[in-house]
């Protein structure tokens, strides 16, 4: 018994803190929300039903209609070459579709020809006629050499030239690859766009001006803090001065000062909200460092001839990084909160980068309608995510309290 209980007692704080994690179920859950989003921001185009570059494939027919909206689309072959995209530029950026969408109501074939009747949305359709040739619609042809003869089309495509194909065989190649039935989970925006889509575009945003900037402020906060709460005298009051000056000034309002100075772009935005989160670490890292630089081991590696350097960033940082965890949980609920409004004012990223502060503000107006799902949704998505690392935070406060015992056997 008593060696078990040693063993037990032996485990790292670390394990400890992941035990009573563990015992807390909003803080999973918190966690689950999150490793969601980060699986779908990272992922990008790649799992999202609109893979075009930032979710911004358009479709002026089908506008702000509800979700599990259905509509069958004819895609056309562009007639340019298709360009290689790199496995790692889909990632990232997405790939510009080879085709091009039209909404239809219903279709027939006309010898060489595919005739539609465009979709309009309107109770009676009354679309207006089209008719494009079977070649043209399934491969990127010259049109200055197509030719048909005995229910055969003898045409030059841009990537393989001269093909000669049966009017039947393309009839189903047609009907098997370009008229497709396109499903719109959420519904799609005022400009045509799926709102799935543009939800998840989103989520990278948030996630990466949450992360860079709370980054940007433990590098400032924890070095500023570190020095005030070490070298006290005039250092400390110098970097106390510049703390209250920039704690003074209300957060929005600096980082829009910042945005403006810095210019209206994706980066910026980071930097912004970055400058204006590290006073909080500071003051905090300032507070453990000035009861730590006391301790016995301190005093140890100032015996032993240890340089200010390494005592402050070997041996005193460390042992404060459980309140600093605890801050940047927080503080990534309110970055994402400051990128939000930022984007509702128009200063964050630009249009067409979908951002959730920015879905909110072009359909703001939709609350009072019918269609009021559109402001609603990417709402709900920055409360859950603000939610999900707030309850992160909350959880990490109470697993890294070094009194809490609840763990731990009795002896």
């Amino acid at each position: 018994m008593g060696k078990e209980n040693k063993d037990i007692y032996s485990k790292s704080l670390t394990y400890h803190a992941w035990q009573r994690m563990k015992k807390n179920k909003l803080a999973l859950f918190g966690i689950g929300i999150i490793f969601l989003a980060t699986l779908v921001a990272l992922s990008g185009p790649l799992v999202r039903p609109d893979s075009t570059p930032k979710a911004n494939d358009q479709i002026l027919e089908v506008t702000t209609k509800k979700p599990g909206f259905t509509v069958d689309l004819l895609r056309i072959k562009k007639n340019e070459k298709a360009s290689d995209v790199s496995f790692w530029k889909k990632l990232t950026y997405g790939s510009e579709s080879d085709f091009k969408t039209i909404p239809i109501y219903d279709y027939s074939f006309d010898g060489s020809n595919i005739i539609i009747e465009k979709y309009t949305g309107n109770e009676i359709n009354n679309g207006q006629i089209q008719k494009y040739n079977l070649a043209d619609v399934v491969y990127a042809i010259d049109h200055n050499k197509v030719s048909e003869h005995d229910g055969i089309l003898e045409f030059y495509t841009l990537e393989e030239g001269k093909k000669e194909m049966s009017i039947l065989e393309l009839r189903e190649m047609v009907e098997e690859n370009n008229v497709v039935a396109k499903k719109f989970y959420l519904g799609t925006d005022k400009y045509g766009r799926d709102m799935l889509s543009r939800l998840m575009a989103g989520t990278w945003i948030s996630l990466s001006v949450g992360f860079i900037s709370v980054f940007i402020s433990l590098v400032i906060g924890i070095s500023l803090g570190a020095l005030a709460g070490y070298f006290r005298g005039w250092v400390d009051d110098v970097i106390m001065w510049i703390i209250n000056v920039v704690w003074s000034i209300p957060t929005l309002l600096l980082v829009i000062a910042i945005t403006l100075a810095l210019g209206k772009d994706f980066w910026q935005v980071f930097v912004a909200v970055g400058l204006t989160m590290w006073v909080e670490v500071a003051r905090v890292v300032r507070g453990q460092v000035l009861s730590l630089r006391e301790k016995e081991f301190v005093e140890a590696g100032r015996a032993l001839g240890f340089t200010n350097r390494r005592i402050i960033f070997r041996h005193i940082i460390p042992n404060v990084l459980g309140p600093v965890i605890v801050i940047s949980a927080i503080n990534f609920a309110a970055a994402i909160l400051i990128e939000a409004g930022l984007s509702y004012l128009g200063i964050g990223a630009q249009p067409p980068q979908a951002t959730w502060g920015k879905m909110i503000s072009e359909h703001k107006g939709y609350i009072i309608t019918c269609d009021a799902y559109l402001a609603v949704l990417p709402g709900v998505a920055i409360i859950l995510m603000v939610l999900a690392f707030v309850l992160v935070g909350n959880g990490l406060r109470d697993a890294l309290d070094s009194k809490s015992v609840d763990d731990l056997p009795t002896v």
